[in-house]
């Protein structure tokens, strides 16, 4: 999922060198955060207008982890 993650927000930034992704240990409901961390000057990039992009990365998320019985959600920091 990680890996998922990356290669989705890699493909969208300037700087792709700088994303990195923290992973929460699973919460007691099952969930599992991710905490996205990008450039300064790319996050208007991952964000999106009115956040029409993040949204789209956390959807595809949400299906990947669906398929393996997993719940996530992504937090961009």
């Amino acid at each position: 999922m990680k890996d998922l993650l990356l290669t989705i927000v890699q493909g969208l930034v300037e700087h792709p060198e700088d994303v990195h992704v923290d992973v929460d240990a699973p919460a007691e409901d099952g969930s599992i955060v991710y905490h996205l961390h990008v450039a300064e000057s790319d996050m208007g990039r991952v964000i999106g207008k009115q956040g029409r992009i993040a949204k789209a990365v956390r959807t595809v998320m949400r299906a990947a982890a669906t398929r393996t019985g997993d719940k996530v959600l992504v937090e961009i920091d």
